[in-house]
């Protein structure tokens, strides 16, 4: 019992080859689900690979097996494995030797406006065989196992990956949406003059939309590349619909750049409404300094300890002090107010 509990922990969500999850799509019906062993069977014998079936294998690379696993049981390129190992890219797709790969960039299930919670899916793809790889969970690639689970129907393994595009522009619609609401609420605040930290969560969800938008917008030259020609296996349909997929995706796109325009504005209003209240407190300042220089200046004279202090033998001298510092007090009062007008 032990040994099968551990096990089960070492294998982050997948079994022992690193497999989470297997799909099978026959004759134009809804895709089934394979385990393992059949998976396997299929990939290994070409007898299977009939013109209208496709396999869907989705893998999860903190499983150490993964690599393994499918360097001796697929023939994906040196490309992909490559791919594996690069550091964050941004999203794209190209050719490589009868394949198509794909880098793609998504965020986690528990996402909240953190740059950590941006992982990458990667994709090796031609006719028969789609295989995707993560090492974190994503919201994308969940959203088009839901699709497959409930019975929707896909015609060919492009479609697949069309799909998937499509929802994650609709992933990113949803962090777009949440993101106008919580500028809603930094102006809300901003128009009730309770602004708090609402500055600096501005600054820090502009940065995070920076970085999303420069991960996740597509390489206009590879997508460019492949839209032109793309390859012999792929049905005019399915690049039209991926043509179609990636236009969607821009609008998102040019959406979240305007985006970064109004939190880029409204920081600029933000700040200059904090210079002018700096400027009035600073203002309030200079003029309670002017109005009580003349009565420390006259009391600094009068309170020194030495002889031939004026009035002081006078009986009326302490009102004669005061009305000669009220007198400077309203002439300094005057003048700053002057000043002000001037401005």
């Amino acid at each position: 019992m032990r040994m099968n509990l551990d096990n089960e922990q070492l294998s982050y969500g997948s079994d022992q080859s690193g497999l989470i999850c297997a799909y099978i799509f026959e004759n134009q019906t809804a895709g089934k689900l394979l385990h393992t062993k059949d998976a396997l069977e299929w990939l290994s014998n070409p007898q299977l690979n009939a013109e209208h079936t496709f396999l869907w294998l989705h893998f999860n690379l903190s499983n150490s097996s993964t690599e393994k696993w499918l360097k001796e049981h697929t023939d994906s390129p040196e490309e992909f494995y490559e791919t594996l190992h690069q550091g964050s890219r941004s999203t794209r797709i190209e050719h490589a030797d009868h394949h198509l790969i794909a880098v793609i960039n998504d965020v986690l299930h528990d996402f909240s406006f953190d740059p950590s919670d941006i992982a990458t899916l990667w994709i090796n793809l031609n006719r028969n065989v789609m295989i995707s790889a993560r090492r974190k969970p994503l919201k994308s690639v969940d959203r088009l196992r839901h699709a497959v689970n409930a019975g929707e129907l896909f015609q060919s393994a492009s479609e697949l990956l069309t799909h998937l595009l499509r929802d994650q522009a609709d992933v990113l619609t949803g962090i777009v949406r949440n993101a106008i609401t919580k500028i809603d609420d930094v102006e809300d605040h901003f128009l009730a003059e309770r602004l708090s930290r609402k500055r600096a969560n501005l600054g820090e969800l502009r940065r995070f939309l920076v970085r999303l938008q420069r991960l996740l917008a597509p390489e206009p030259a590879a997508l460019f590349r492949l839209l032109q020609k793309p390859p012999t296996w792929m049905a005019e349909p399915d690049v039209h619909d991926l043509r179609q997929s990636t236009e969607e995706f821009s609008v998102v796109l040019s959406d979240m750049a305007s985006l970064q325009e109004r939190i880029k504005l409204l920081q600029e209003e933000i700040a200059a409404h904090v210079g002018e209240q700096n400027n009035r407190s600073l203002f309030v300042l200079t003029i309670v300094t002017v109005l009580a220089l003349p009565i420390n200046i006259i009391a600094g004279l009068l309170g020194m300890n030495v002889g031939g202090i004026p009035l002081a033998q006078n009986v009326n001298g302490f009102w004669i002090v005061v009305a000669i510092v009220a007198t400077f007090t309203v002439f300094a009062a005057w003048w700053a107010f002057i000043r002000k007008n001037m401005d």
